[in-house]
């Protein structure tokens, strides 16, 4: 499991401590069915989706990563979108991460569509 930091609408940073926690930090589940290539997390008032939170790393099926902002963190509504390895995007706007800790995203090939579980 991977452990990051969201800066806000600033550059996203690894992290270290689990005393850093803010309220919105919340675990990615991938249960997709794909390699999910890139996540990104952005203050749902900025245009600009900053940094990859993966960075280098890939979410392959089934796996999940946290996703940690720093404790100065004061939005809580937030954007994500995940790149899958071929590409395809999916996107969920204003997300209040104060209430949320755990994102789960499936993938229906009927349809087409990625969805989004929160709890």
């Amino acid at each position: 499991m991977f452990k990051l930091i969201a800066a806000g609408a600033a550059a996203l940073l690894l992290a270290a401590a689990p005393a850093l926690a803010a309220d919105q930090d919340f675990t990615l589940k991938n249960k997709t069915g794909y390699t999910i290539a890139s996540v990104y997390v952005s203050a749902t008032k900025t245009t600009d989706w900053e940094d990859d939170v993966m960075g280098r790393d890939v979410l392959e099926d089934g796996e999940s990563v946290d996703i940690s902002f720093p404790k100065r963190a004061s939005a809580c509504r937030y954007d994500l979108k995940v790149v899958y390895d071929d590409k395809e995007e999916a996107v969920w706007d204003n997300l209040d991460l104060c209430t949320i800790s755990e994102v789960e995203i499936h993938y229906n090939s009927k349809t087409g569509e990625t969805s989004a579980i929160t709890d």
